[in-house]
């Protein structure tokens, strides 16, 4: 067999789409069939016994290059779902799981609700296909990486990312609210919970669940919003003071160090997750008919993170946990406080917020123009402080404003015109003299 006419039955068998494996196998019979090469050589290159490699060749040579692809190529495979199982599960995505492309499930989601809610099992790439196929789902276009992705840390705990995300959560059936969400760097654990805004105590509420459950963190990442972190005045920019919020203040006493992001793409991690939250939990709170933010809460906390963790999270590089002890409620009570220092008055009165506080004598000292600080909790609850113990007092009414008279003149007389009669100077008067005289020299003047 000459070399073109080995080239031209291998393009030819190229047309047949057999696979890679028998396209070889094609060559080294055909070298076998020109006599350049034994059956015992082609067998070893051809991998497979004396006895196959002579089966091989006799199927090669009465049928060519075909007889070598595989019998069951183009066949209905006989472990393949019957078309009437597939119908089936098309009919059922299209009915719960379809609709528009912002509400529909997809391949992966519809797959576990099929188990859980039809009891009919499907691999989520079988379904893919059979969904692609139907035009029930599209692929996506995958973007190449603008930025090289970070290194998760190695330990639990180590670091958390924290952020909101305000969405459409309930959809038409309740307010707009954000989901407030720690997602833990090294294992993807998760922890969220809903609120009106991006506020202090939303963050100060998923944090201390998270402290409940596992402990302190080590740090948090967050953006710059001015929950977290703020800018330094220039007074704290002279002294080297360290800027704090309420929040960041809280961290510090937990020795809890904030890390702000410059760019979204820095903490890619949560924002990931805002992404695979904003299409799986819309969809669940859809079919739950959840459409407040406590309800919304509760199934957060009962149920949803602890399937989401059980199927998304993963286990950290290293064994070792670096979240620091759970402290006593108490003390997480007294940590999550809002701090503001006053000013006391000269009559033992602190104003906060429009409010009037009379503080009581406890100590000889009195803390007249000194300086106390008013602790608030989460639910409106005060305390006033000096020098580090609390002191009692009680509220009292704003004192009225007095708004100063204005002056009332007393009436006066009509005024009357009255003429003036002019003042005629005497004969005698200076400005009588003769200019003469007053002229003369002063040395006569005096003799006379």
């Amino acid at each position: 067999m000459s070399p073109t006419l080995a080239i031209s039955e291998e393009v030819a068998v190229r047309r047949t789409a057999i696979s890679a494996r028998e396209l070889k196998r094609v060559a080294v019979l055909g070298r076998v069939k020109a006599g350049s090469l034994s059956l015992v050589s082609a067998a070893v290159l051809m991998a497979v016994s004396y006895r196959q490699a002579k089966r091989l060749y006799g199927r090669y040579r009465v049928g060519g290059a075909k007889a070598l692809k595989h019998r069951s190529a183009g066949r209905r495979s006989n472990r393949a779902t019957s078309e009437r199982r597939r119908g089936r599960v098309l009919a059922l995505i299209r009915q719960k799981y379809g609709g528009p492309v912002a509400e529909r499930f997809g391949p992966t989601l519809a797959a576990e609700h099929l188990a859980s809610e039809d009891g009919i099992t499907v691999h989520r790439e079988t379904l893919r296909r059979w969904m692609v196929a139907a035009g029930l789902w599209q692929r996506k276009r995958k973007r190449s990486p603008h930025r090289r992705r970070r290194e998760r840390m190695a330990h639990f705990g180590e670091l958390l990312q924290l952020d909101g995300s305000a969405h459409a959560w309930f959809e038409t059936r309740g307010p707009a609210a954000c989901l407030l969400t720690l997602v833990d760097d090294a294992t993807g654990h998760s922890l969220g919970l809903f609120s009106g805004q991006e506020t202090i105590w939303a963050a100060v509420a998923v944090l201390r669940h998270w402290i409940e459950a596992h402990g302190i963190p080590r740090a948090l990442y967050t953006d710059w919003k001015n929950v977290y972190v703020r800018v330094p005045t220039e007074e704290e920019r002279v002294t080297g003071v360290a800027p704090l919020t309420q929040f960041g203040r809280m961290c510090a006493t937990l020795d809890i160090a904030i890390i702000p992001a410059s760019s979204p793409q820095a903490k890619g991690r949560i924002e990931r997750n805002h992404g695979t939250q904003q299409d799986r939990l819309v969809k669940k709170l859809r079919r739950r008919g959840i459409g407040d933010v406590g309800a919304g809460n509760a199934y957060l906390l009962t149920e949803y993170w602890a399937a989401h963790n059980a199927r998304f999270a993963r286990p950290a590089a290293s064994a070792e946990d670096f979240h620091l002890p759970t402290p006593c409620g108490g003390r997480l009570d007294a940590v999550f406080r809002l701090r503001q220092p006053r000013r006391v008055s000269n009559d033992w009165v602190v104003r906060h917020h429009g409010r009037f506080f009379q503080l009581e004598r406890q100590t000889g000292l009195a803390p007249a123009r000194s300086t106390v600080l008013v602790l608030q909790n989460q639910a409106g609850q005060l305390e006033i402080q000096y020098r580090g113990r609390a002191m009692r007092w009680t509220e009292i009414l704003a004192p009225a404003r007095l708004v100063p008279a204005r002056p009332v003149s007393p009436p006066t007389a009509p005024a009357v015109a009255v003429r003036i009669k002019p003042v005629t100077p005497s004969r005698t008067h200076p400005w009588r003299k003769a200019i003469t005289e007053a002229a003369r020299p002063i040395w006569q003047v005096s003799d006379q």
